[in-house]
């Protein structure tokens, strides 16, 4: 279990030298309890101490990286079991699978979309992280010839090989050892030459068993052949199994019952036999890489956005910067609307002030990323943030009128906002989608 600050505190030199760069020794022990600060800070621990609190304070699960270059991607290090209890840190791998069967043509297309495809959402740029080359030839010489034609490619994608032979695995690891591949994976039967390889190109590796005992077992034994980062495959049957035994390893893994269990999970989706439903419940319970036939652009685009969603802080909204946006290329006379510096928000009316093809400006004001209706019940969104905002991003210099335009759900500032401001207040529809119906009717009879 981890310790409590008075528990660490009772462990440190209580020198309160200031070295660890905080005040006293009860504010480093404070730190070391809620995970943001390193044993290492202290410079009077004994060998001892630095064991008992390296092994309580550091995060349960372990981080393990998988790729080299841009596109690599870090799984682990979550310390929570619910989301809302703090947020989980690193999203999934979502990774295509190809086989070593297919023809060139259709494994490049894969590559392609995995490399160049993109699904942009609330200013953030969303991808798929890697390749899984599946030997499903059983031959090492073509499983080798398609891992070497995946690397033409270019892609510089986190690889994924799978295969139940060690020397199929050994045959393609000369194509991209070096690139830090994840190794599917080590069983009771091949973990000793699975250990080897990965030792000898460095590369993390997935343990496969069906049961608790038997991934304890083979963590132990591949921490003991020198594999430290290891993946968990608790080789699910369905989907439900995968669920509870996922959940079971997060529990143990994080209240610390037991340390053999803190390593990320690894899901094959489609062996599922619910690929779509398969990537939804992996996001959402704990698998850390998912492994996935190429899903189709509704699937993908959604499994995109929960992951997204899963892993967003939810004690912090996303937001964007507050200030003046420009919607095409306005002139003196361009209405200006103002709203919140919630991100969906944000990105919502702006989609829909562009179909207008209207060229207004965007008084993004902070609301600490609450939403309109939300800021308004909070008291956030106030007639003068909305004063002080219209001043200090030079509204005023900007066009020649005095008309503000505010959300629907802020109507009842609307007369406030006219006395603070001096601004005339026209209230916006509640919902986006009619904004381009309300300046081409509303704002022209304006004018």
């Amino acid at each position: 279990m981890a310790l409590k600050a008075l528990d660490i505190y009772k462990l440190l030199p209580k020198k309160n030298c200031k070295e660890c760069g905080d005040p006293t020794c009860l504010t480093f022990a404070m730190k070391l309890a809620g995970g943001k600060a390193d044993v290492d800070l202290c410079p009077y621990l004994d060998d001892q101490a630095k064991s008992i609190l390296g092994a309580t304070t550091r995060p349960p699960i372990r981080l393990v990286r998988v790729g080299v270059g841009e596109r690599f991607f870090k799984v682990g290090e979550e310390t929570v079991l619910y989301r809302h209890e703090k947020t989980f840190y690193h999203p999934p791998g979502i990774v295509f699978r190809v086989s070593d069967a297919q023809t060139s043509d259709e494994i490049a297309a894969v590559t392609r979309r995995v490399r160049d495809e993109t699904f942009t959402r609330v200013g953030t740029d969303l991808r798929f992280n890697g390749i899984a080359i599946e030997n499903t030839s059983g031959s090492a010489e073509i499983f080798a010839k398609t891992v070497a034609a995946v690397e033409q490619q270019q892609a510089h994608l986190p690889p994924v090989l799978i295969a139940k032979d060690p020397a199929a695995l050994s045959a393609a690891l000369v194509h991209c050892g070096s690139y830090r591949p994840l190794l599917h994976a080590a069983t009771g039967e091949n973990y000793r030459e699975m250990c080897a390889l990965a030792k000898k190109h460095g590369c993390p590796l997935v343990i496969r068993a069906a049961t608790m005992d038997g991934l304890i077992q083979l963590v132990k034994d591949c921490t003991a052949g020198g594999v430290q980062d290891l993946m968990l495959d608790p080789a699910p049957e369905n989907l439900g199994a995968f669920i509870s035994r996922s959940t079971q390893i997060r529990q143990l893994a994080i209240t610390r019952s037991v340390p053999e269990l803190g390593y990320p999970v690894y899901l094959d989706a489609s062996l599922t036999g619910l690929q779509d439903a398969a990537m939804v419940l992996g996001i959402v319970k704990y698998a850390s890489v998912i492994v996935t036939s190429p899903l189709m652009p509704g699937p993908a685009k959604a499994s995109l956005t929960l992951r997204q969603n899963i892993y967003t802080d939810p004690q912090k909204p996303i937001q964007m910067n507050p200030g003046l946006y420009r919607v095409g290329n306005p002139g003196k006379d361009a209405p200006v609307l103002m709203t919140v510096n919630f991100s969906l928000t944000f990105f919502t009316l702006q989609g829909y002030l562009e179909s207008s093809r209207v060229p207004c400006f965007m008084l993004i004001v902070d609301t600490e990323g609450l939403s309109v209706l939300t800021a308004v019940a909070a008291g956030k969104l106030s007639e003068t943030l909305v004063r002080d905002s219209l001043k200090k991003f030079g509204v005023e210099s900007e066009v020649t009128h005095r008309k503000l335009i505010i959300p629907g759900y802020a109507s009842p500032l609307s007369g406030r906002i006219e006395e603070a401001t001096g601004w005339k207040v026209l209230v916006g529809p509640r919902d986006a989608a009619e904004i381009g119906e309300f300046l081409h009717e509303e704002w022209k009879n304006q004018g």
